[in-house]
């Protein structure tokens, strides 16, 4: 959620900071800002998109070597100017930006108006931090901000600079992303690597309760007890040209057509010329797969379909009792957790705060963590025993289309090491699976290249405003991530459900004009969907069909989505590629702003 970002030393302090927001919109748009300062504090803020806020600063005084700015998505107060970032003091000599949530916030403000006399004219807890940074200023930013943190609870992650300190910009991290890097021109701090990629690939990856100092000639790190940390330098080795739509219209698209790349690069890192699984310095001997009586794979969003995948693939393969949870309700209900447990964390970004505090529950219960991640250095990276990269490459959209994909192959790898470990694959059955997992790159190259029938499909039924998706065994899990990626951009109405489930009560919703996407890509379960496709015709609805190039399914149905015929247990990794294709095509045709959807960011560092 949220995207600060802010930069020191540069002449082109503004430039940095705009740039650093425009590349960080996916992580909330519905308002912006930017604070400098040159003869004074300067505070811009709008409403809406990026845009809005480059038009009110095109005309005003800008020439500065120090800035902060933010891109927001709301948490307290709805998006307007007022609500905009930055935030200062009454005096207006102190700007703060602020990623995260304050949870005290009511109380703090509260104190703030007795004792203080402070008038607050925002509906935000971000107001909240900058009056009290004000309140407790006394000539030294950096203590301020020292003594305001240790009053404040929540997630959070703040930069603040002072009217009366221009050479010092202070940020402070606590369970939310922050980044800092350096080049021979200034000092940056941002909430992602991808906001500072035109001034450096040099950074250095911000802790918990870590305090960062910014002047024009260094960055100096402390730790909680204000000690001074040693950080070793982390080097970015993908350019900005990664992060950049390479003549797409949406990021969404291009993330699609280079799933392929992505699958191979996930594979090709993890497999050795001899099929053996390379599991990047994990160290899961035998005698801890044996030992773990239970796994849990906890996630959000999209990463929690991709988890309902793995607990289908690990209980085959190795034969050890999955359960699958989202992590916002985990740690809520006291789960059964001890040193026999596996728990297996996924986040695109690492960030993720609800699954960050489910890893923390279970470790600290004895859980074994091995977390899949994308972004490198991430906190659920840093706070696992075990990580294992997903390496996509940066994903920009807000909808998750090849970071699914990657964490279905990591989970496919890491069920078939233990299975194969245990002996409850044998050779045979463990060739044959990575054998499939190797054509699905080119299998998926040949639906891409027939995506303009599923732009065709998308023209149909753009208008329809009920969906359904439905399948059997790993169809259901795919059917809730197609669900998914359609109402997050589209926002068409869409519901999932596994398929043998419609009769016991949805099926009442069946009705003309209602739109159901059928996936029937598991052999053994053919003929029982087939009879669910009935079931829905007879109620006036349209079926939409996808299944395997080799089946009858083209009898069955209205419409048609034929993909490559593998064996069932890899089918996910390719039936949702025309899934997201039509998602995309139908919230084209709508109009809408595909990249950065209404009320969604793209990491989410709140509860």
């Amino acid at each position: 959620m949220c995207g600060i970002v802010g930069c020191i030393g540069s002449s082109q302090a503004k430039d940095v900071v705009l740039e650093g927001l425009k590349k960080m919109e996916y992580r909330g748009y519905d308002s912006s800002g930017i604070a400098i300062i040159n003869d004074k504090l300067r505070v811009y803020k709008k409403a809406g998109r990026l845009e809005n806020l480059l038009e009110e600063i095109k005309d005003k005084p800008m020439d500065t070597s120090i800035a902060i700015g933010h891109t927001r998505w709301a948490t307290h107060g709805e998006p307007s100017d007022f609500n905009a970032h930055p935030h200062t003091n009454e005096a207006k000599t102190i700007a703060v930006v602020h990623n995260g949530i304050v949870e005290n916030f009511v109380s703090l403000r509260e104190m703030l108006i007795k004792e203080a006399g402070v008038h607050f004219v925002t509906d935000t807890d971000t107001e909240v931090i900058a009056h009290l940074i004000g309140y407790l200023y006394e000539g030294d930013i950096q203590q301020a901000v020292w003594r305001a943190v240790e009053m404040m609870d929540g997630a959070y992650a703040i930069a603040a600079i002072a009217n009366d300190n221009p050479d010092i910009l202070v940020a402070y991290r606590k369970d939310a992303p922050l980044v800092a890097g350096f080049n021979d021109t200034g000092s940056f701090v941002a909430s992602d690597i991808p906001a500072l990629l035109k001034q450096t690939k040099d950074f250095y990856l911000i802790e918990n309760d870590e305090m960062v100092v910014c002047k024009k000639d260094g960055i100096t790190i402390y730790n909680s007890e204000h000690k001074k940390v040693d950080r070793e330098i982390f080097h970015v080795d993908w350019d900005t040209e990664a992060a950049e739509k390479g003549g797409h219209p949406h990021f969404m698209i291009k993330e699609i057509l280079e799933q392929p790349k992505a699958i191979s690069e996930t594979l090709s890192r993890r497999l050795t010329d001899d099929n053996k699984i390379n599991l990047d310095g994990i160290s899961l001997s035998l005698e801890d797969i044996e030992g773990f009586t239970k796994i849990y794979i906890v996630a959000c969003g999209t990463a929690y379909h991709a988890g309902l995948v793995g607990k289908y693939i690990i209980e085959k393969f190795a034969k050890v009792p999955v359960e699958v949870d989202v992590a916002s309700e985990f740690r809520y209900r006291d789960p059964y957790i001890d040193d026999k447990t596996l728990f297996i964390a996924i986040s695109q970004s690492g960030e993720t705060l609800d699954t960050l505090a489910a890893l923390r529950e279970a470790k600290s219960k004895g859980a074994r963590v091995l977390s899949i991640v994308n972004v490198v250095g991430s906190s659920v990276a840093r706070e696992s025993h075990d990580v294992f990269y997903t390496w996509a490459g940066p994903e920009i959209a807000v909808a998750s289309t090849k970071a699914y994909t990657t964490q279905l192959v990591c989970l496919y790898l890491i069920a078939l090491y233990m299975g194969r470990l245990k002996g409850t694959m044998n050779e045979a059955y463990y060739i044959e699976i990575i054998d499939e997992l190797k054509k699905i790159p080119d299998k998926i190259d040949e639906l891409l290249e027939s995506r303009d029938s599923i732009h065709d499909l998308a023209n149909e039924i753009k208008d329809r405003n009920s969906f359904f998706f439905v399948g059997r065994g790993l169809d259901a899990a795919v059917a809730y991530e197609a669900s998914l990626k359609l109402k997050e951009i589209s926002y068409i109405n869409s519901f999932a459900i596994a398929a043998g489930e419609l009769k016991h009560g949805t099926i009442a919703l069946m009705e003309e004009g209602t739109v159901v996407v059928a996936l029937a890509t598991q052999d053994f379960l053919f003929d029982k969907m087939l009879s669910n496709i009935e079931e829905i015709k007879a109620r006036n609805a349209s079926v939409l069909t996808v299944a395997k190039n080799d089946s009858n399914a083209k009898n069955y149905g209205d419409m048609h989505i034929m993909v490559p015929v593998a064996k069932d247990e890899v089918m996910p990794l390719i039936s949702v590629v025309p899934m997201q294709l039509l998602s995309y095509y139908v919230a084209a045709e709508r109009g809408e702003n595909i990249d950065q959807p209404r009320n969604l960011a793209k990491s989410v560092t709140v509860e």
